[in-house]
């Protein structure tokens, strides 16, 4: 296993969807990142495929200029998935729970995962299930900065540097094999933390962690 049972404790540990019962109809990075991502997104993706957009909100950051075939959605806040243009359709579960996703087995071509990552507490399940979904040579892009909710990230998370947190989700994707070893994206910010939480000073570091499925 990739973490110890203390690793994967969170401050708050009441319900999940409690605390995501109320829609947050804002964006919890910022411009820089959102735009670094959504130019990921341009190279890496493909027009006319499935997509399952995993821990998502009311906006998915996807390139307008490209159409899919199929945009699955997936997020703990029903009325956030509801408001997102992108999805053609969205199912709502507590993945902290129930880590067996609803889906067809090699059905997308991609799945990502934005500013999630760090609140799964049992990410080797997860990964073992976006291996399921893809299909041979399908991606899957994880991407993070350095914010979150603090009480509902996993204790490797809080406590672990930036560099330490892409090595995690190296980890997570090479606990299942099938997957191709993992690729990173580093953009660190030179601007003091305060800085970066101000949204001021050099913008949000951008991190991506990358895997296709052989």
């Amino acid at each position: 296993m990739v973490l110890r049972p203390n690793q994967r404790q969170k401050l708050d540990s009441s319900d999940d969807q409690q605390f995501y019962a109320y829609p947050r109809f804002v964006t919890h990075v910022d411009d820089g990142f959102i735009q670094q991502l959504t130019d990921l997104y341009r190279l890496r993706l493909k027009p006319n495929t499935r997509i399952f957009d995993m821990m998502s909100s009311w906006i998915s950051h996807l390139p307008e200029d490209i159409e899919f075939a199929h945009v699955e959605g997936h997020g703990l806040n029903e009325e956030e998935l509801a408001r997102n243009p992108r999805l053609n359709h969205y199912f709502v579960q507590n993945l902290n729970e129930n880590p067996k996703f609803p889906l067809k087995d090699q059905d997308f071509d991609a799945v990502l995962n934005t500013v999630s990552v760090q609140y799964l507490q049992y990410p080797e399940a997860i990964f073992s299930e976006i291996h399921r979904v893809l299909k041979p040579g399908g991606v899957a892009i994880v991407s993070f900065s350095n914010r979150m909710f603090f009480q509902k990230a996993i204790e490797a998370w809080r406590e672990g540097s930036e560099a330490s947190r892409v090595e995690l989700v190296k980890h997570y994707f090479e606990s299942v094999p099938g997957f191709t070893s993992p690729e990173v994206i580093a953009r660190q910010s030179n601007a003091p933390s305060f800085l970066q939480w101000l949204g001021a000073g050099g913008g949000d570091p951008f991190y991506a962690v990358i895997a296709y499925r052989e």
